[in-house]
């Protein structure tokens, strides 16, 4: 039995960080229901090419395991029927635009007026306070809002976003962890009560660390293209044929790692022996290990470290992460029912199982009839 069967969820939401969060739910086994428009459904339907099925990439990956109903929101009539539908529903998911839901009657202080026990969960893009909460947005311009474009690449380099949807995943993921700790609380209190968390206050969770260093120093966090700003050696290198991260994160690391180089001395010199030193000198150390990662493969040097003791990876592009052994032996990739695809599972087991995938994503209004009849 999954942890959530039972649980009834409507979705009002389009695009990622909303659905993503839905799916979280569906995959714990939560019945999820998609709420679309009759007219083109989900936005994110229509983001190809590649398409299956007649929608997205992008909505598949974020769709399995719903049932989508076709709601006319217009239309008095089958807003009434998707009201008494919340009505017996355990979660709302939303993220429409600023303003959207309020002129739907559609908001959290109605609905749990209609409805104590619902979960209303928010999920919005610069946040539901101050003077930007009504400004819609998507992931780029949160990632350049929020500064984390001017944490990557090189100093002196043009800011570079991080090509994943870290903010529309990481802020799902923050939305399914606060209905998931709502439920637990109801189950004290028997009243729900409302989620609410946005893309910026994600983005700004991913400066914790960055700026506990600038809290203390007031110096600004360093760009870094590979690895850490703080640590030496922690950071890609060129080899042979190709690159590899070496992350000797501590002084215990950084002498194993120089006795695996064939230079045991440094673990003894005043400017490498400690962290604070290396920082300092970390030119001098950088060059003669990247001078020396170039003597040798990637695949040589990751052997040659393991054995040592090392923390250490090759660089992978996504086709060499596919033929790794770890990641069929983790079973991420799960086939989706009824079509010719592998898509990527929720990365947590229970008792040790993955949750599958009970359905793909649905067709849009495939299942209007069956959820309201």
């Amino acid at each position: 039995m999954l942890p959530l069967e039972g649980i009834r969820v409507i979705e009002i939401a389009q695009n990622l960080a909303g659905p993503f969060c839905g799916q979280i739910l569906a995959h714990m086994g939560a019945e999820v229901i998609k709420v679309e428009r009759p007219e083109g459904g989900d936005d994110a339907r229509g983001w190809g090419p590649p398409f299956l099925d007649g929608a997205s990439g992008p909505f598949h990956a974020v769709n399995i395991s719903k049932r989508s109903a076709a709601v006319d929101m217009k239309d008095k009539g089958a807003l009434d029927r998707l009201m008494a539908l919340i009505d017996v529903a355990d979660v709302l998911v939303q993220n429409l635009r600023p303003g959207s839901m309020e002129a739907l009657g559609l908001d959290h202080e109605t609905l749990l007026k209609r409805n104590p026990r619902l979960v209303y969960c928010s999920v919005g893009a610069l946040g539901s306070v101050g003077p930007l909460k009504d400004r819609p947005g998507f992931e780029p311009m949160v990632q350049a809002f929020a500064g984390l474009m001017m944490l990557n690449g090189e100093e002196g380099g043009p800011p570079i976003r991080m090509n994943t949807q870290v903010l529309d995943h990481g802020t799902g993921m923050w939305a399914a962890m606060g209905v998931l700790a709502a439920l637990f609380r109801r189950q004290k209190t028997g009243k729900g009560g409302l989620v609410d968390t946005s893309l910026f206050e994600t983005a700004l969770g991913w400066w914790t660390v960055p700026y506990a260093g600038f809290a203390l120093s007031g110096d600004l966090p360093q760009r870094h293209p590979t690895g850490s700003s703080r640590l030496i050696v922690f950071q890609g290198f060129e080899t042979k044929n190709g690159q590899m991260v070496i992350a000797a994160g501590n002084d215990r690391l950084f002498a194993k790692m120089a006795v695996a180089l064939g230079k045991p001395e440094w673990a003894e010199d005043p400017r490498f022996r400690k962290n604070a030193g290396r920082f300092e000198h970390r030119e001098e150390i950088i060059a003669e290990v990247a001078r020396i990662a170039l003597t040798r493969t990637k695949g040589e040097w990751v052997d040659i470290l393991e054995a040592a003791g090392v923390p250490c990876a090759p660089i992978n592009n996504l086709t060499e992460v596919l033929a790794e052994a770890q990641t069929e032996a983790v079973g991420m990739l799960m086939q989706v029912p009824g079509q010719p695809v592998r898509l990527m599972g929720l990365p947590v087991k229970f008792d040790g199982e993955r949750p599958p995938f009970r359905r793909g994503a649905p067709r849009l209004g495939a299942d209007t009839e069956e959820v309201f009849g």
